[in-house]
């Protein structure tokens, strides 16, 4: 049996190193609220120069409204960027909810100078899974539905939950180059490799083999898609990695 004096200071030492190993961690870098329920600062419309009139703040949610129609021509399509920044690498989360058959993205690494976001930049989709294609009649593949890295990779469904329309989800990205995740309502549903042998037989044989510009930035705007249907999205923030 080993003395008590012995034990003490054996337990005393351990201590000591375990704090040691906490003061000297790296610190969680911090969150960027791009929207914090108050302000639209820093966002407009891709290649135009102001918020398009139909993103509101309602109830302090980031919001998509179609119910007035604009009487002038809006300069500038109605997706819209955070343009007071880009972003390389990073983990993004907000929270959204759409209406039945409601449709929309996530977009990052996003460049202007484009027709349009999908052509350029990556874009995790946003979907009412779960009655899209009775109200369109239309029958979908899983890289067209919720949390698909849109056109290249298809969620988990053994891990997907999506909550029906009307009702609020959450939703993570988390980009590096050595892994991009997809997280949906707390849990994991795509991970890859950006760029990999994988990643660029995807794109040569898929929907982008004709964008040779998509997916190729590695920083740029973080946007958010209009598909013709209300949308509302709250704690929208993120942080660099």
């Amino acid at each position: 049996m080993r003395p008590p004096l012995v034990i003490f200071l054996l337990i005393l030492t351990l201590s000591a190193c375990n704090t040691g190993s906490k003061e000297h961690s790296e610190p969680e870098p911090e969150w960027i609220y791009l929207f914090d329920g108050t302000s639209t600062d820093g966002w407009r419309a891709y290649n135009g120069e102001t918020l398009p009139p139909q993103w509101i703040i309602v109830d302090s949610c980031l919001t998509f409204t179609t119910e007035s129609k604009l009487e002038t021509e809006f300069k500038g399509g109605k997706d819209i960027i955070y343009a007071a920044e880009e972003f390389e690498n990073f983990e993004l989360y907000l929270e959204w909810k759409l209406p039945p058959g409601g449709n929309s993205g996530i977009f990052y690494h996003l460049k202007e100078g484009y027709s349009g976001p999908p052509e350029i930049a990556p874009e995790y989709q946003l979907l009412d899974d779960l009655q899209w294609e009775e109200i369109n009649n239309a029958t979908l593949e899983e890289w067209q539905k919720t949390a698909a890295d849109y056109a290249m990779y298809a969620p988990d469904v053994q891990q997907k939950i999506v909550k029906p329309a009307g009702e609020w989800n959450s939703s993570k990205i988390l980009f590096t180059p050595e892994r991009v995740e997809h997280w949906l309502n707390g849990r994991l549903v795509v991970s890859f490799v950006p760029w990999s042998e994988d990643w660029n037989e995807r794109k040569a044989a898929g929907k982008w083999k004709n964008a040779p510009n998509y997916g190729k930035f590695k920083s740029g705007y973080i946007g958010l898609q209009d598909h013709d249907s209300p949308l509302w999205f709250r704690n929208i923030k993120i942080r660099k990695l």
